[in-house]
């Protein structure tokens, strides 16, 4: 096991990384920013090192100076956490040629599963259902047409190594592909600094459904369930639950065993997640592969019983996996993100100070969170500064607890989605499991307060 551990990133991760080394005996580093000084991740830690200043380029993203902070301090490991760096194959592979651990899988897993095209023929060759698409990046508008002529409107133009929304544009028809063809690659190279994109078949009404992955040096590789995690905004992912409304047992079989079959075809070593679109007639296909923990893994965690953290660390200091199938099921589990953004205002993010904050409590109800009152939410990063995840013996349990946990989470200073995230809750439609990718698009009066 090892002795000591950086974490490469901030907030709520950072913090529930250390829980996770606490509870292994191993010591922990934290770095921050100028702006992260009173951050609770570096009070908790056992060393600090401030790496920059506030904006990420110049502090959170810098290579070598996370390098230096792990050296400086001993660690012989990093965990890097998600965002940032954590799906950067050259950061794991300096960690690595700097004799320190990387606890995630391999450089060259993280670069092919990071290459949407590298990963969709990773997957065709182990049998794995794609949606229809270019066989890999397309840089002539007029080839790229042609093959969405044959695949058949509507079809979503997508950056070949990115994500998070980011390069990605849908059209309905050929008059509008050539002007959204331009913008995603546009998109692409400004996000990315790699203008490829593909081509694929897009599916009108689409569940996101994503199944976690584990695997360890010795060749076990298993799958951990699934989430739902549809109901989205820009791509972005807002609500997750386990386990799926759409799901029956045979379901999640096949779709679980192509997510195991997908992950061994790399070798896979670590936590991950194999991202599917299930469509309205119960026919799925791979989307991506996510190579590092999730923001919504506690929904896995609680549903389980099972540490993925812990787990995760294990595994890269060398451990098997401590479990080789996938536990029952206990009951239901819904995540919800709390931003601090202004729904109303197409989400615009509201940084500031916290000036009052009571957090949700109960049985079944657990909070991660990096906040308190006196905290200043900084304008430089994501703006998620909660997660409240309920546990019920079933749905209604569960929606039920989440309901009153959201009703007395008490954030007074910055605007949240906190009340947005309640009416979500008390939606007819959701209530009853009805949700797709397109579900906000249809309830648009969610967005809005009361009166």
């Amino acid at each position: 096991m090892f002795k000591k551990v950086l974490i490469a990133n901030r907030g709520e991760i950072a913090l529930r990384v250390i829980r996770a080394c606490r509870e292994l005996g191993v010591q922990t580093v934290a770095v921050y920013s100028e702006a992260d000084r009173e951050s609770l991740h570096v009070r908790f830690a056992d060393d600090d090192v401030c790496i920059g200043p506030a904006p990420a380029r110049d502090s959170y993203l810098k290579i070598p100076r996370l390098i230096a902070a792990a050296e400086i301090t001993g660690a012989d490991a990093i965990h890097p956490g998600y965002g940032f760096l954590a799906e950067n194959a050259e950061f794991a592979e300096i960690v690595t040629a700097s004799n320190i651990a990387f606890i995630g899988p391999t450089a060259d897993q993280i670069r092919v599963m990071g290459d949407k095209a590298a990963a969709r023929a990773a997957m065709t060759a182990v049998g794995v259902p794609i949606i229809p698409g270019t066989p890999g990046p397309v840089e002539d508008v007029d080839e790229a047409l042609g093959y969405a002529k044959d695949m058949g409107f509507p079809v979503i133009i997508k950056a070949s190594a990115g994500g998070g929304g980011k390069g990605m544009r849908v059209a309905k028809d050929a008059e509008e592909f050539e002007r959204s063809f331009q913008l995603a690659r546009s998109e692409a190279l400004s996000a990315f600094g790699n203008g490829d994109v593909y081509v694929e078949k897009y599916l009108m009404r689409p569940r996101h459904i994503e199944f976690q992955i584990i695997g360890d040096k010795f060749g076990h590789v298993i799958h951990l369930g699934e989430r739902d995690c549809s109901v989205q905004r820009r791509h972005q992912k807002l609500i997750e639950e386990s386990p799926s409304p759409a799901m029956t047992a045979g379901l999640r079989q096949r779709m679980g065993d192509a997510a195991v079959a997908g992950a061994k075809a790399i070798d896979y070593v670590g936590a991950g997640t194999i991202e599917m679109l299930l469509d309205e007639d119960g026919s799925f296909y791979f989307m991506e592969m996510n190579t590092r923990i999730q923001v919504e893994h506690p929904v896995t965690e609680m549903i389980t019983g099972i540490d993925l953290v812990k787990e995760q660390i294990r595994v890269a200091a060398g451990e098997p996996l401590s479990v080789r199938e996938m536990p029952p099921m206990r009951g239901h589990v819904i995540e919800v993100r709390v931003n601090a953004e202004d729904p109303s205002r197409n989400f615009q993010p509201s940084p500031g100070k916290i000036v009052t904050f009571h957090p949700p409590g109960g049985n079944g109800v657990r909070l991660d969170t990096h906040v308190y009152a006196g905290y200043t939410v900084p304008p430089f990063y994501d703006s998620m500064i909660a997660k409240v995840i309920c546990q019920g013996r079933d749905r209604p349990e569960a929606l039920a607890r989440m309901q009153l946990a959201l009703e007395t989470f008490i954030i007074e200073g910055p605007t949240t989605t906190i009340p947005f995230l309640a009416r979500v809750m008390q939606n007819p439609r959701f209530k009853s499991g009805d949700v797709d990718t397109k579900f906000l698009d249809l309830e648009p009066d969610l967005m809005k307060e009361p009166g």
